[in-house]
């Protein structure tokens, strides 16, 4: 199979030679290869500006990311085959890190998918697109997904901004079983039924899967605060170990819905709510003198783009502020972040600057990464962008 060629400017063919996958606009030889002669989602052989070829490509000329790497055998291309045999490989790993089907099937470009996103429901399936490359295999996917795990539902839940940078429209459909309203989660042993119409990403967060049960460990017998909580994650499951009282704050109406929904699967009468913007309702329970032995900040990604970096964070440092304040003594601060952009060691930064701003004794007692459903590529540091510290407070101590 012959494809239309990609050229790089010279030296732009180090990073992906270092591990990376994705071709940056800026980095394409223009003249020799003009983008706009390439139409979205078009597969193109890669060459470095000396002529050696280095792989396919999936090629967008609107995105800033023109070029995702899907081989490094520029005589291959992404085929309906090779999808599958990728989709499977991923399911293999999955099946053997899990005992049940609750998790992320296919991350992306770590797993040698770039632009696709897969989660898996038990017997549901959802389905994100967000390349026009992608976009190309959608019938090949849905046929995969039907293959390998017969499902009941497939849904394809292409409403993520990435694909209105890429040029595409943004839609959900149910492309097989009947229209499901909510999705069932198993985490950790505490059940879950989230919106899928709505909700967040595909549906849950299967990332902070394994931080969430380091949690259960420091919560029975102790009072939590579980901010920005959506349907309850973090702070349903303390309450199912044994915490004598959780407050999950979240300023959606849906999503505190969804807590008390899920405190009833669970049997459990130990979860109160607050509905509001977070910062005003950690401000608020300063000002009413509130404590808390457990304190678990998950924001989302407050640094968006490098742009935003200054405000952002300012934005974590305010809020690790607020968190630290509301600790009793000896208190566990549980701060995370999914912003890309902020490094695991500029989060550790700012929580000890937090503390010193307020006068806390902090201690680092672990950190913690995204699950294992969400690898990471060492080539590409974007793949690793899930941090947790859990932190000890201690006031008057030093």
């Amino acid at each position: 199979m012959t494809f239309p060629v990609l050229y790089l400017r010279k030296g732009a063919e180090r990073r992906l030679r270092a591990g990376h996958l994705w071709v940056y606009s800026n980095e394409v030889d223009t003249r020799r290869s003009p983008l706009n002669d390439f139409a979205p989602g078009t597969q193109a052989e890669l060459r470095a500006a000396n002529d050696k070829a280095l792989g396919t490509v999936f090629v967008n000329p609107h995105a800033l990311i023109c070029g995702r790497l899907i081989s490094r055998d520029a005589s291959r291309g992404m085929t309906p085959q090779r999808l599958t045999e990728r989709m499977e490989t991923a399911l293999a790993l999955r099946d053997r890190l899990f005992d049940k089907p609750f998790y992320r099937w296919v991350f992306g470009d770590s797993d040698g998918l770039s632009g696709l996103v897969i989660d898996r429901f038990a017997d549901t399936v959802v389905v994100q697109i967000s390349t026009a490359g992608m976009e190309q295999m959608r019938e090949a996917i849905v046929r995969a997904v039907q293959r390998l795990v017969h499902p009941r539902n497939i849904i394809l839940k292409n409403d993520g901004k990435m694909r209105q940078v890429e040029g595409l429209e943004r839609y959900v459909e149910q492309v097989q079983g009947e229209a499901a309203e909510l999705l069932q989660v198993e985490e950790n042993g505490v059940r879950f039924e989230v919106p899928l119409a709505g909700g967040q990403k595909t549906g849950w967060f299967y990332d902070h899967r394994s931080n969430r049960r380091r949690l259960m460990d420091y919560a029975p017998g102790k009072r939590v605060l579980d901010v920005f909580s959506y349907a309850g994650g973090w702070g349903l499951q303390a309450a199912s170990a044994g915490a004598s009282h959780v407050t999950c704050v979240d300023a959606s109406a849906s999503a505190i819905e969804s807590v008390h929904h899920n405190a009833r699967l669970n049997g459990l009468d130990n979860v109160e709510t607050l509905e509001g913007d977070a910062f005003e309702a950690l401000k608020a329970l300063c000002d009413a003198k509130e404590k808390f032995d457990v304190v678990v900040l998950d924001p989302p990604a407050l640094i968006p783009r490098r742009r935003d970096q200054k405000a952002g964070e300012q934005a974590y440092a305010r809020l690790n502020q607020l968190g630290l304040r509301l600790l009793d003594r000896e208190g566990i601060l549980v701060s995370a972040s999914c912003s890309m952009h902020l490094s695991r060691e500029r989060l550790v930064d700012i929580i000890r600057a937090s503390g010193r701003k307020i006068d806390r004794f902090v201690q680092l007692l672990e950190q913690g990464h995204q699950a294992p459903d969400h690898p990471v590529i060492p080539g590409i540091p974007e793949t690793d962008y899930l941090k947790a510290c859990f932190v000890r407070s201690l006031t008057g101590f030093l």
